[in-house]
């Protein structure tokens, strides 16, 4: 196996070890002897990928990031209007965030630690993916014309409560299934909503308060 390729593997599986540790244990706890050898790795090289515990921290912290792009690179791809995009992407999210210990990890970090996986800090960052969405390809949801309705429009009433409503359906769902994984099943998040006016094709926002530190005007 070429060096290079072997220092990568070894570089993955330390952020893996590590992962699994701080979920087991929590950050403070995990020792970076116990890390290297959850790893099958010496504590040499785990000192060669990363020079400290708060080095392996920001690393775990950027895998995450990584990963969470991902997702958000398919949201943006998403032909689906914003209701259904939106929905499409939390059963994603939440699959990943279930079977990937890093991301999990990553998302439980302290924001003072590894700044830019909190919960404020996400709640911004899918605010501002959901609204350019709303704004550039619709909401889902009909458009009155008098008595008729029409089809899906790109300059759908109010998408910006429509993002703001989604958005505190996917932050809350992040939040409770981290206590119970029930609520990050992909049969839960359908059936969640299903229970949105128009079956999830289309959101009723009216009244629904902006994300926290997220500017509504």
């Amino acid at each position: 196996m070429p060096t290079q390729h072997r220092a990568i593997q070894s570089r993955q599986a330390l952020i893996r070890s590590a992962a699994e540790t701080f979920l087991e244990k929590g950050v403070p706890a995990a020792g970076m002897v116990e890390i290297s050898r959850r790893a099958r790795l010496s504590k040499g090289a785990l000192y060669f990928h990363f020079t400290s515990k708060d080095d392996l921290t920001l690393a775990v912290r950027d895998a995450a990031l990584a990963t969470l792009n991902e997702v958000e690179e398919g949201f943006l791809r998403s032909p689906e209007p914003l209701t259904v995009a939106v929905r499409d992407f939390a059963v994603e999210l939440f699959g990943r965030v279930q079977s990937d210990a890093v991301l999990r990890a990553g998302l439980r970090l302290r924001p003072e630690t590894a700044p830019g996986l909190d919960i404020h800090a996400l709640e911004q960052r899918w605010y501002a993916l959901f609204l350019d969405k709303a704004v550039t390809c619709g909401t889902g949801e009909p458009v009155h014309l008098g008595d008729e309705l029409t089809g899906p429009h790109p300059t759908d009433v109010e998408p910006r409560r429509t993002a703001q409503l989604l958005t505190s359906i996917v932050v809350g769902l992040l939040h409770l299934g981290g206590g119970d994984r029930m609520w990050w099943d992909a049969e839960a998040v359908a059936g969640l909503w299903g229970l949105l006016p128009g079956g999830g094709g289309g959101v009723a926002a009216a009244g629904i308060p902006a994300p926290a530190q997220v500017p509504a005007g």
